[in-house]
């Protein structure tokens, strides 16, 4: 959205609540990036280093954000644990005591969730906030949400599926929906895939897939699916993971057990995944539930054909058959959707040669947006 902004016609601060990180570097210069506020940088620290660098409000807010959620989990089997609830009772009691921004705006954009901070730190004429999942699935505290999204005057959406599931979850906030897809540029990606070599990927038959380690994203059921296809004799089938995240150790004692290490190979934070995704030669996104998955559109724009598993917002970026394949949700359902682009080139070369016609450029979404601003 940065890149692609009217800066003739719109100043635009960013509020970025720690200062570091691979990203900071490409933030548009003519972006005014706001100067670090020591109280927000404490939001995402760990307890031990809240209390090493003096923090200690934003200490006691984490040990009683973590009471309270494990409070509120213990009453429901969460598969994720309690770590969202966690993260709204931070965002909640931290905006307490933040500072306010000086500023009074046209228009807040909180991009982030949860969005307590851009909703009460933040003086604006019109406040807007972004889903970018599905909160059908979300395993959340919706009572705490819900009294959040009420108080903004616009809720962007990426798409119609996510659209549905949020009303699923929130009727009441339908007419606050306005549909604004992610913004993509083809260009800058295919200039990253070009700038840069992805040494780690070898001459096999090469499966991709980007995303934070976590039981939403599914690799759980990736590495079941390859350990499938390897017991059906498709040993030189390799699977590349580029992310991070809580999971991580799970994955590699579920990998160590299947006794994939040499061929399920977790690689870990990239700058730049483009250089992998454009080596491999299936994408798969094998996750239980996604918004709209980006990376899917990253891929595709690469010429990659995709797998992506039958979650409830699946149809709304992929025509099975068409640009890629939707398979059941579940490690035998990967496993054959890999198995049948493995074994057949030609089904591959149909899937590439429609990816090379459609148009993924899409700024004109902006538009949406500029809508929104007041006048």
């Amino acid at each position: 959205m940065l890149e692609a902004f009217d800066y003739e016609r719109y100043e635009v601060d960013l509020l970025v609540f720690r200062h570091q990180g691979d990203f900071m570097a490409m933030i548009p210069r003519a972006v005014n990036l706001l100067p670090e506020m020591k109280p927000y940088t404490a939001l995402r620290k760990s307890l031990r280093q809240c209390l090493a660098d003096g923090s200690y409000i934003a200490a006691g807010v984490r040990l009683i954000s973590k009471a309270l959620a494990r409070t509120r989990a213990m009453r429901r089997r969460l598969n994720e644990g309690p770590g969202y609830i966690q993260m709204q009772w931070e965002a909640r009691l931290s905006s307490y005591y933040f500072p306010n921004l000086r500023k009074t705006y046209d228009l807040v954009i909180s991009n982030g969730w949860p969005h307590d901070i851009a909703l009460k730190k933040v003086k604006a004429r019109k406040k807007l906030a972004w889903i970018h999942t599905d909160y059908s699935k979300l395993e959340i505290d919706n009572r705490m949400d819900l009294k959040v999204w009420r108080e903004f005057d616009y809720i962007a959406s990426i798409s119609n599926d996510c659209t549905a599931s949020f009303i699923s979850t929130y009727p009441e906030l339908r007419p606050k929906i306005v549909q604004i897809e992610n913004i993509i540029s083809p260009e800058f990606i295919r200039k990253m895939s070009a700038a840069e070599d992805a040494p780690e990927v070898t001459n096999t038959f090469n499966v991709m897939s980007v995303g934070r380690l976590s039981y939403v994203k599914g690799y759980d059921m990736a590495v079941q699916a390859l350990k499938t296809l390897h017991d059906r004799g498709m040993t030189d089938i390799r699977w590349y993971v580029i992310g991070y995240g809580g999971y991580e150790q799970e994955l590699k004692e579920q990998i160590a057990r299947n006794e994939l290490e040499e061929n399920f190979i977790l690689l870990g934070k990239k700058l730049n995944p483009y250089p992998y995704i454009k080596r491999c030669d299936v994408y798969v996104q094998p996750s239980r539930y996604e918004g709209k998955a980006i990376t899917i559109t990253e891929a595709q724009i690469l010429g990659k054909p995709v797998i992506i598993t039958n979650y409830p917002t699946a149809p709304s970026q992929v025509t099975d058959g068409v640009d890629g394949r939707i398979c059941e949700l579940s490690p035998d359902g990967i496993a054959e959707a890999v198995q049948s682009l493995y074994q057949s080139r030609e089904t591959r070369n149909v899937l590439i040669h429609n990816l090379k016609d459609k148009n993924y450029s899409n700024s004109y979404e902006l538009n949406k947006l500029y809508e929104l601003i007041p006048s």
